[in-house]
């Protein structure tokens, strides 16, 4: 199977490179030709382009036909309008890689499925991901555009650090500060080991009955944000000093950190993956966050440990935390 993606080298995309790659699939990777960094792919072919550059891109394809192509890099509708454009009949079946915050925000009801409506009136990133799949479904309608859509929820590796301030967390826990966590920690959220999701969204590259249709791909894990943070703690050896926030404070304190959280992670969020099951019989998470933590910490202590923590997210959670303790934003409520 010719298999090409958009991407390639990033969280989501590497996983599924190496597992494609082990299925014996001939894979090509679409880039600059820039460094892969810390998740380099050895394996895959490369096609030096830039995706966003139309003319260039068509001329690197030329000649070719793959039997899937997936976007991992698409946000917003002229990016899809620029793949449709490319890849109508190069390809038999388009997948693009569209986000789990496109479901309704927050849900009226849990487990959420592929059924449950896509409404995020809050956050403009899950709106652009919105936006984008209503082109591809509007373009198989009038055309026949064979497009498959993936909705990933929260996504880590041992690279991806998944709290919101990254590496700078582990930092202010291994120095006994304080790190602020959204509410009061106890929404359920579910994490998804990168090795997991790609046995679904491979187990999906050239199936013909996914066509015209839309799946999430996420573990069956669910864990409070609170044992999140206790988790990475534990793998510290430290025990963490947590300082819960409404998220809505925590959105006039820094908008995007804000936008991410009453767009999505202070929602309790569980999935039912009867679908993708389904599809891909194979699919069946085995990576606990325990042990993903496990791999975190570990990559973390061997690359990022010296690294001096983000300016930024230091500032925005020593802040918060002291005018919490000084009370002053009751002023303004």
């Amino acid at each position: 199977m010719k298999v090409l993606f958009i991407g390639g080298t990033g969280n989501i995309s590497s996983a599924c490179s190496e597992l494609s790659i082990g299925r014996g699939m001939d894979l090509y990777h679409i880039n600059r030709g820039k460094s892969a960094g810390i998740h380099n792919v050895e394996g895959a072919k490369t096609i030096i382009a830039d995706i966003r550059n139309f003319n260039e891109t068509k001329k690197a394809i030329e000649g070719q036909h793959f039997d899937a192509v997936v976007d991992f890099i698409a946000f917003e509708p002229e990016h899809i309008q620029n793949d449709i454009k490319l890849f109508t009949g190069k390809t038999d079946q388009f997948v693009f890689i569209s986000s789990a915050s496109a479901y309704q925000t927050p849900p009226e009801k849990l487990p959420v499925t592929e059924e449950t409506p896509l409404e995020n009136p809050i956050w403009e990133y899950s709106q652009n991901k919105i936006a984008c799949e209503s082109l591809l479904k509007d373009e198989h309608k009038r055309n026949g555009f064979p497009y498959t859509i993936i909705r990933p929820s929260h996504t880590y590796s041992k690279t991806l650090i998944p709290m919101e301030g990254g590496y700078t967390v582990l930092h202010r826990m291994l120095k006994g500060l304080p790190v602020v966590v959204h509410g009061d920690g106890t929404s359920i959220w579910t994490l998804t080991h990168h090795k997991d999701f790609a046995v679904g969204l491979v187990g999906l590259l050239g199936n013909k009955d996914a066509i015209n249709e839309a799946f999430h791909i996420t573990s069956d894990e669910w864990l409070s944000w609170n044992s999140i943070f206790t988790i990475m703690a534990a793998e510290l050896g430290v025990t963490p000093h947590l300082v819960h926030v409404p998220s809505d404070l925590i959105a006039r304190y820094d908008k995007r950190i804000g936008d991410s959280l009453l767009g999505d992670k202070a929602h309790s969020m569980i999935f039912d993956n009867a679908k993708i099951r389904k599809f891909v019989p194979d699919f069946n998470p085995q990576i606990s966050f325990r042990q993903g933590a496990k791999e975190i910490v570990k990559w973390y202590k061997e690359n990022t440990i010296n690294k001096e923590p983000d300016e930024h997210i230091n500032n925005f959670m020593d802040k918060i935390i002291q005018d919490l303790r000084e009370a002053k934003f009751l002023k303004s409520l």
